[in-house]
Parts: structure tokens; C-alpha cells; sequence
């Protein structure tokens, strides 16, 4: 097993500047840092302070990192149950009952934040990543020392378990009824950070769809955080347009929300004049008016099979890493400009 004085002697360091590199510190000038971690990365080291040559000694602890996304939170944020949040009660409902407990660290993209994850790491009998946290090089490093199961992370990676959900075929689904059942054209679409896998496959499956449809446009305001300050943001840059989207499709619900609030604050009815359209269905979303039709995820269930697929890992599971995609819904309520639930079929739906 590589040991920190390995990586000193391979790096041509110090052993104090391995552990400063570990931490994130920004003491290290750019260059030595990247030969350091390209060391860490060839030899697959991870650090463990609790259990120097006894690495094979359980812990009873799992770790789950993310990203942090959009800090500045709202009512719906502060009061509701969102992604993450689901996502770790999923985890807890796993590990109840169990001698297991959960550890978790968010912060933003960066080496900082790595370094973090590596230490981490070392106190851990296995990780769960939501989204790239670490780069493909970084998360091999860590699959080869402890069981690694990536959630809504990018496809094609093969030395670790990840679980999705199949966003194209939920951004088609929503494309097809704006553009079919209601016959809008004139498109708007708030993407998500363009770190996120899931944001990515949002836009793309949804512009292409879009696009694929005669006289079809999609206005794209891109680098949302996923919170309801980035929709209200985009909102007012899609107000300044000369032309306001008839509909506008938002790569989640939170800010999908900010963008109908925002629209509705600035005298823009929501769907007479505007519709909008989130991904997730959060619970918010069924409180706000009018109710938010969506793209449902099962996030819970993406939660409980990631958490059962790290457990058996840790237990020893040999067959090969696998990626599983769960299917996702149409959700249908107002804001798309669908009849609320009794109206009768008199009342189309209408087109802004």
C-alpha cells in the first residue's frame, strides 16, 4: 500500500507539502501541486490517519460528496424537501437499521474541494458521488482503494457502479407535448450549471426535439445553478428579449419557479401568457400557483439503489460495475397551460 512517504519521495517533496496538497491548501505553487497529484492519481494513494496498516478495518461509515449549487436560498429551499435532500433521506432509509452511518461534505468544484474528498476518503469504507465532483482520473484513483458509486454522473465510465435517470427521454417527452399538444413554437429553455451531467442531457435532449419540430425555435439562457435565483435571473434576460418565449422549459423545478415568479412579478401571466415547465417534481412545485408540470425523476429510488449497490460492494460484491438508468414521467399540471384537474373538454388549453 502507497504510504505519504511514497508520494513524497516519487513527487521529490516533502511530506508536509503531500499533506498540504491533500488538504487544498493554496501554499503550493500550481506546478508542484499537479506533480504531486499526478502521483497520488498513478499510485492510488488515499489517506487514512485511522488505520495506518490496517486499511482493511471496517469503519461503518459511507461518505456521500456533491457539489454546492446556488447558496443563496429561498422559502422553497429553505422550507422544502429538494434533490439532495431527497437524496439523503433515500441513503438514511438504507443504512436504518444498520450499524452504518453517513458522512457528507459539499462544497464547490475545484482542487480545494477535492483535496477535501480525498481526505474524506480515507475515513470511509465507501463513497457515493453525486454528479462529477472529481474528474474521471481522480475517481479512478479512488475506485481502485475503496467501492465508489457515482449518481447522476456523465455516461461511458466503466471502473465504478453509477445509477441516472434517462433525461433525454423525459426532455423529449416534454418537448413533444409544448410542441404537440399545445402547439407552442416559440421555445425558451433555462439550462443548468454546465458541470452537471444531468443539466447537460436536459438541453441537448430538449433542443433537439424542439428543433426536430417545423418553425420550432428555443431561445437558450444557460448557466443556471439549479436554484430559484438563477430562474429568476433568467427570467428578466428572457423579458428583455424583443420576442418572449410562448413557453419555457427549465432544466429543474427550483428554477422553473424563480422563473414563474419572476414572470408573474412582472405582470406576465403564467400559462395565459407565458407557460413554464421544471424537471424533478419536487414537492414545492405542487404548491405553487399555478401547480408546475414537470418531468418526474425517481430520486428517491436513485438514492436507496445507490446506497444498496455501495453496501454490497463494501461486502465484497465482485461482478463487474454496472450503469443502471431509471425512467422518468410527464407530470401534468397547469403551468403548461393544461386544464386544471374537472374542467371539461370545452376548455382547451391555451397558446401564448
Amino acid at each position: 500500500m502507497p504510504t505519504v512517504y511514497d508520494v513524497a519521495r516519487l513527487a521529490g517533496v516533502s511530506t508536509a507539502t503531500v499533506s498540504r496538497v491533500m488538504r487544498g491548501s493554496d501554499l503550493v505553487r500550481p506546478v508542484t501541486r499537479d506533480r504531486v497529484l499526478a502521483v497520488i492519481e498513478e499510485v492510488g494513494f488515499v489517506p487514512d490517519a485511522s488505520a495506518r496498516g490496517l486499511s482493511r478495518r471496517r469503519k461503518e461509515i459511507i461518505g456521500l460528496v456533491g457539489l454546492e449549487r446556488g447558496v443563496n436560498e429561498t422559502d422553497i429551499e429553505r422550507d422544502g424537501l429538494l434533490f439532495v435532500d431527497l437524496m439523503v433521506h433515500a441513503v438514511e432509509a438504507v443504512l436504518r437499521g444498520t450499524d452504518t452511518s453517513l458522512l457528507l461534505s459539499f462544497g464547490p468544484s475545484g482542487e480545494p474541494f477535492a483535496g477535501r474528498i480525498r481526505a474524506l476518503s480515507g475515513k470511509v469504507d465507501g463513497l457515493l458521488v453525486v454528479e462529477d465532483v472529481l474528474s474521471p482520473a481522480q475517481l479512478r484513483a479512488l475506485a481502485r482503494r475503496l467501492p465508489v458509486v457515482a449518481i447522476a454522473a456523465s455516461p461511458g465510465e466503466t471502473g465504478w457502479d453509477v445509477l441516472r435517470v434517462d433525461n433525454p427521454a423525459g426532455m423529449r417527452a416534454m418537448a413533444g407535448h409544448l410542441t404537440g399538444a399545445h402547439g407552442y413554437r416559440r421555445l425558451g429553455f433555462v439550462g443548468g450549471p454546465p458541470d452537471a451531467p444531468d443539466a447537460v442531457d436536459r438541453l441537448g435532449a430538449f433542443s433537439s426535439a424542439a428543433h426536430s419540430v417545423p418553425g420550432c425555435t428555443v431561445d437558450v439562457v444557460p448557466g443556471g445553478d439549479f436554484s430559484e435565483a438563477s430562474g429568476r435571473t433568467a427570467a428578466r434576460v428572457l423579458l428583455g428579449r424583443e420576442a418572449i418565449p410562448q413557453a419555457v422549459a427549465c432544466a429543474n423545478d427550483q428554477m422553473a419557479i424563480g422563473v414563474m415568479r419572476e414572470l408573474q412579478r412582472s405582470g406576465i401571466r403564467v400559462p395565459e401568457d407565458v407557460a413554464v415547465t421544471g424537471f424533478d417534481n419536487v414537492f414545492p412545485g405542487r404548491l405553487v400557483e399555478p401547480p408546475l408540470t414537470t418531468v418526474g425523476q425517481p430520486v428517491r429510488d436513485l438514492g436507496v439503489r445507490a446506497a444498496a449497490r455501495l453496501l454490497e460492494r463494501i461486502e465484497g460484491a465482485t461482478e463487474p460495475p454496472r450503469a443502471e438508468t431509471l425512467p422518468t414521467e410527464l407530470v401534468l399540471r397547469r403551468s403548461c397551460g393544461c386544464p386544471a384537474p374537472g374542467a371539461g373538454p370545452d376548455d382547451p388549453p391555451p397558446v401564448g
